[in-house]
């Protein structure tokens, strides 16, 4: 075997050089030590796709509820609400003031629902009424053999053009009401009966023998 003695120990294949008149040994060990450290390896740059991210439970409710599209009560609700303080003119349908069924007309009108002009007409659209215990926001309820209505805007409250010399106004549903209540109606696209007659009449001002009363 090939070798070299190094004090007193032996060391196999010991590379012998002479750098400027001085010996250097380089055991095998020491000449790796010289060999070029291989290149690390290339990281890679990061991706320019889309993340991907799965949704459930609460917050796929939330971001399904924000993107559903609003019910057309809450429209016409929104839109009646709007008007508060606005004079009471009958026939009136916006130019300068509402009427009762005028304001029930307008609003929803602005939630995509064709409605007839006069209290009567509405009531009589939707052959499902609505009990006194049963009503939820948004319902239309009539009042005074059919000569007045209002929209409900939250538990035990309406919101209503009143009466002449009066504005649009959020009320309390109080007793006397409750005593003259006629019933209520729920109005929906689907369900709405609208003649062709009443949708003429639905621009015109309302008759003289039919105008609303608080």
């Amino acid at each position: 075997m090939e070798g070299t003695i190094l004090s007193g120990k032996f060391y196999p294949r010991v590379l012998t050089l002479l750098v400027a008149g001085t010996t250097v040994f380089a055991t095998p060990s020491l000449a790796q030590a010289d060999t070029p450290a291989p290149s690390p390896a290339p990281v890679p740059s990061p991706s320019t796709s889309p993340e991907v991210v799965t949704l459930t439970g609460p917050k796929l409710k939330e971001i399904l509820t924000k993107q559903a599209p609003k019910p057309a009560w809450k429209k016409a609700l929104k839109w009646a609400m709007a008007q508060r303080g606005t004079p009471y003119v009958w026939g009136g349908t916006g130019r300068g003031g509402f009427d009762c069924s005028g304001l029930m007309l307008r609003a929803y009108g602005a939630a995509g629902i064709t409605l007839p002009r006069v209290a009567a007409d509405q009531y009589g659209a939707f052959s499902k009424k609505i009990a006194w215990k049963n009503l939820k926001p948004g319902d239309l309820v009539f009042f005074h053999n059919l000569g007045h209505v209002g929209m409900i805007s939250k538990p035990g409250y309406m919101v209503h053009a009143p009466q002449s010399g009066d504005v649009v106004k959020e009320e309390k549903l109080n007793s006397w009401r409750r005593s003259s209540f006629v019933g209520g109606v729920r109005p929906d696209p689907a369900g709405v009966k609208l003649s062709a007659e009443q949708a003429e009449r639905a621009t015109e001002p309302a008759p003289t023998m039919l105008q609303a009363t608080a």
